[in-house]
Formats: structure tokens, C-alpha cells, sequence
């Protein structure tokens, strides 16, 4: 009862919040069933292609989710985040390398392909235990968090903010780029991590197993925003808030403002890691080309275009502008980042609050029609 009472509590005028939530369990119910139950040759049947995409796009949208987190409720603009991303994708990534086992191409039964490949005689220490599902949970969690704490106290002691410290996410993000392209790091390098079969000994080219990953994503998402919801409804919540909007005053007050600043960025760079591992199977794929600062800048754009400081908002961003990434590109390929830069220029100028704002507005414009309307009426019958 009490954790239904504090749900209740934190839902209450979260119209945009149920509406999320109640799609995400129609989802859950509806594709997978449509994709595994359904005839091939029916209207109604959804392929496996669409429900991988749609798992894609839940991801994108928890990374938002994550991103909005951050930077509408505490003021922080991170260019960095997909470098949580990516470092959950990779945890991911190394377990389902080692489920490989010999079945590569090269048939080594402890060694991935492309480590065969550049001669490396032995396993290096931090892929030790990637062949446990647990244990890579474990890191998907762990690695993000780590950096985004270590990062964050660093910058947050020295009081760094701002475009400031919106640099220092990206080059953060851009050095493991960088650092990632080696082959020294025994990361597969350009190629990145990749052919993956199994997942906990399922296969990952089944129609069932894409569906139990697309639950996972659409539950990943709702817990994340239930867990950003709860966290801006609650004391820390409006303590955070405040720090947004007027910092020094707030540390003036008597705030440790640094403490409250690491607590949100740790927990939305955790999120971020989850996304990725959700991701990677997907996709079938992780390479450095995840850590590209554009990837970071466009994840803000997600962000921007939903309606910022809404956590509904920044989920419906990233829908909306991954389906006209995957509609543009291939309509119009040539043209899908002058779209995009566009697209950035009119929410800013035009709709600062987003699709969210605008949809508020128009329904706001809708209720004072009626109201004005009728006082009009009373109006002239008075005189």
C-alpha cells in the first residue's frame, strides 16, 4: 500500500507521464504479440525488422530520458552523455563476445575473432568474467557511474558549469573516441565488438528473444522515468531544481550544491549505460563510432525538439526524430543533417518548450475560447 500510495503521489498531475506509461504497456502487449502470433501474410502482422526498430527507438528514448534528467531539472548541458551510452553498450558487447566461444571464425574457444586476428596470445584482465551475465550487468552499471562520479566530483568541486563545462563532457566523450579506435585497447577497434549468437543461451536471431529484449527495453524505459520522476518530485527533487535556476543563491543557503549536482549526473549516466546494453543486441553491433560527440549533440537536439524539463517530453523527442532520422535518410539521404540542423533552429527560435510546449499552448488557446466566448455573451446581455 505504501509504495502504491507514493506512486500515486508522484503521478498525480502527470498527465504526460500516464500517457507514456500507458503506451509502453499497450506496447508490451501489442507488438510482440502482433510480431510472433500473427500470420506473416496478415495487415496486422509487425516484422521483426519493425520490432527491433521500435526497441531502438524505447532505448533512444530512456538516453533522453537520462539526458533531460540532468539538464532541464539541474541545469547541467551535457555533450558527453553518449559516452555512457556507448560505455554500457561495450559492457554488453564483451559478454556476448564471450558467448561466442568457438564458434568464431577462428574457432578459439577463449579469444574473440579479432584478438586471433592481432596475435594476442591471452584473455586481457578486464574481459575476465564478461563470460557471466551478472557480472556484466554488474559492469553496465558500475563503469558509467564510476567515470560519470570520478568525472563529476572533479568538475563539480572546481566549480566548473556552464558552456564550460559542456566542453569538458564533449572532450570526455571525444578522448575515449579516440582511445577506443586503438587496437592496443582490446576493444576490436574500428571494427568495434560484433557477429554476437547468444544471449543467456538464446539465440539472438530468434523472433522470441527480439521480443523479450524489445519487454525489456519498453520496462527499462518506464522504470527510468518512474525513477527521474520520483527523483524531481521529491525533496532532492526541488532542492535540485533550485540549483538550476539560481546556484549561488541555493549554496548561500546552506546546500552542499556539488553533492546534490554528482548524486543526479551518477544516476542519470547509469541510466544512459543501460540504454546501451539494451541497444547492442539489438542493433548487433558496438563500435567507436557510439562515442562520436555529434551522437551527444544530436542526443541534446532529442531533448530540445520533446519539450525539456518534462522527462515525458525528452522520451517523445527521441522517438519522433529517430523515425525521421530512419524515414530521411532513406528518402533523402544527402539531406537528412540539414534537416536535422533546421529542425534544431525552429525549436529554438520558435518553440523553446518543444513539441510539449507547443501541444500545451494550442490546448491552452482551446480552453480559453469557450471561456472568453462565453463571458462575451454575458457581457453584452448585461449591458
Amino acid at each position: 500500500m505504501a509504495h502504491q500510495s507514493l506512486v500515486l503521489t508522484m503521478m498525480k498531475n502527470d498527465k504526460g507521464g500516464i500517457t507514456l506509461l500507458s503506451i509502453l504497456l499497450a506496447l508490451i502487449i501489442l507488438v510482440p504479440s502482433l510480431n510472433l502470433f500473427v500470420a506473416h501474410d496478415s495487415v496486422f502482422h509487425i516484422t521483426t525488422y519493425t520490432l527491433t526498430l521500435l526497441g531502438k527507438y524505447l532505448c533512444f528514448a530512456l538516453l533522453a530520458v537520462a539526458l533531460d534528467l540532468v539538464w532541464g531539472y539541474c541545469g547541467i548541458l551535457s555533450l558527453g552523455h553518449g559516452a555512457f551510452f556507448a560505455l554500457g553498450g561495450y559492457a554488453m558487447g564483451m559478454y556476448l563476445m564471450r558467448q561466442i566461444g568457438d564458434r568464431g571464425v577462428y574457432g578459439n574457444p577463449e579469444l574473440p575473432d579479432f584478438m586471433v586476428f592481432l596475435n594476442w596470445s591471452e584473455l586481457p584482465w578486464y574481459w575476465q568474467g564478461f563470460d557471466m551475465f551478472w557480472f556484466a550487468m554488474l559492469m553496465v552499471i558500475l563503469v558509467p557511474g564510476l567515470l560519470a562520479f570520478v568525472f563529476g566530483w572533479l568538475a563539480f568541486r572546481s566549480r566548473v558549469t556552464g558552456v564550460y563545462l559542456s566542453i569538458m563532457t564533449q572532450a570526455l566523450t571525444y578522448a575515449l573516441l579516440l582511445a577506443f579506435f586503438r587496437n592496443e585497447m582490446g576493444f576490436g577497434g574500428n571494427n568495434g565488438l560484433t557477429d554476437f549468437k547468444d544471449i543467456l543461451g538464446f539465440n539472438l536471431q530468434a523472433g522470441s528473444t527480439r521480443a523479450v529484449i524489445f519487454i525489456a527495453s519498453a520496462l527499462a524505459l518506464a522504470f527510468g522515468y518512474l525513477i527521474c520522476r520520483y527523483i524531481v518530485t521529491s525533496k532532492l527533487g526541488r532542492v535540485v531544481i533550485a540549483i538550476r535556476d539560481a546556484e549561488d543563491r541555493t549554496r548561500f543557503i546552506g546546500y552542499k550544491v556539488e553533492s546534490f549536482k554528482l548524486w543526479v549526473f551518477v544516476v542519470s549516466a547509469v541510466l544512459a549505460g543501460i540504454a546501451g546494453a539494451l541497444y547492442v543486441p539489438q542493433v548487433g553491433i558496438i563500435n567507436p563510432g557510439e562515442f562520436s560527440p555529434l551522437n551527444s549533440i544530436e542526443l541534446v537536439v532529442w531533448v530540445a525538439v520533446g519539450g525539456r524539463a518534462t522527462l515525458y517530453g525528452a522520451a517523445l523527442g527521441a522517438v519522433a526524430v529517430n523515425y525521421g532520422k530512419t524515414y530521411f535518410t532513406a528518402a533523402l539521404p544527402e539531406l537528412w543533417l540539414f534537416a536535422l540542423g533546421a529542425l534544431f533552429i525552429v525549436v529554438t527560435v520558435f518553440m523553446p518548450k518543444g513539441l510539449v510546449g507547443l501541444w500545451k499552448q494550442i490546448n491552452k488557446k482551446q480552453t480559453k475560447g469557450p471561456a472568453s466566448d462565453s463571458s462575451k455573451a454575458i457581457q453584452q446581455g448585461d449591458d
